[in-house]
């Protein structure tokens, strides 16, 4: 089974970890035999299930039934499941929320998006509740942000990413997400962490990387593909080739390639 130790070990041997997401018990269990170790079921279902324009309509209600049909589908990956919008609105309220995505939904980690709550992160680990970090382009806050965008291009911007990774890691966060930085960022921030840095539009040079399921099967409905996706499907023929591509591109650094970095 991996454990969070089994992907500090493999961070410390330089192996890259394969990240995806999955919303059900069929390509959960395809994932994993495929060689995926972490499996995240990522509020992006929001997106790519439902056909919403964002995350922020996931509800917690759907968060933990989608969990638990993945987690009915492995037995060796670990299983991350996204805190939706709004559900850690008060500390306690994010407590029994977390709670419910691992009693109910069987995740192992919980992902929470910002750093703008470290004394919850430090909560919820005292409480025994595993926590990953997302840190750059954040899909909750994309109103306020006005817009997918590549995050900590300038100078400033960089530096509060860097502080507020080190900031999650000293606060318990036992792993981090970082989305659209520049390239340099990520591998600077994947240097200086103990923790591993998994990332996704943020070059080669981080710990692993993450793809949302359907982009990386080109079933990407509206057209606009983020410069960080590639289609595996296309050379593969099938999709458990597919992904058994993708988790062979991550392995030996080919994907991301530099073309596809910020």
């Amino acid at each position: 089974m991996i454990t969070i130790n089994s992907l500090n070990k493999l961070k410390l041997e330089c192996e890259k970890i394969a990240v995806l997401t999955s919303y059900d018990a069929s390509f959960a269990k395809i994932a994993e035999s495929a060689g995926v170790e972490v499996i995240l079921v990522g509020d992006s279902l929001g997106m790519v299930v439902q056909g919403q324009s964002s995350t922020v309509p996931v509800s917690m209600d759907q968060m933990v039934y989608h969990t638990a049909c993945v987690t009915r589908g492995v037995s060796r990956a670990l299983v991350i499941a996204d805190m939706p919008f709004m559900s850690h609105a008060s500390d306690e309220q994010a407590l029994l929320n977390a709670a419910r995505l691992m009693q109910e939904g069987g995740a192992r980690m919980v992902k929470l998006e910002g750093a703008g709550e470290l004394d919850l992160v430090k909560k919820m680990t005292a409480h025994s509740i595993p926590v990953c970090g997302h840190l750059g382009l954040l899909p909750q806050s994309i109103h306020q942000l006005g817009g997918y965008q590549v995050q900590g291009k300038d100078k400033h911007d960089a530096q509060k990413i860097f502080l507020d990774a080190e900031a999650l890691e000293e606060a318990g966060a036992q792993m981090l997400v970082l989305e659209c930085v520049p390239a340099e960022l990520g591998k600077e921030i994947s240097k200086n962490l103990k923790i591993p840095v998994i990332g996704i539009g943020a070059g080669v040079d981080v710990d692993g990387q993450v793809l949302v399921l359907y982009d990386m099967l080109g079933m990407n409905s509206d057209g606009l593909q983020p410069r960080f996706v590639k289609n595996f499907l296309a050379d593969a023929g099938s999709i458990d080739g597919a992904i058994k591509a993708y988790v062979q591109a991550v392995k030996d650094g080919s994907y991301p390639g530099r073309e596809q970095s910020y």
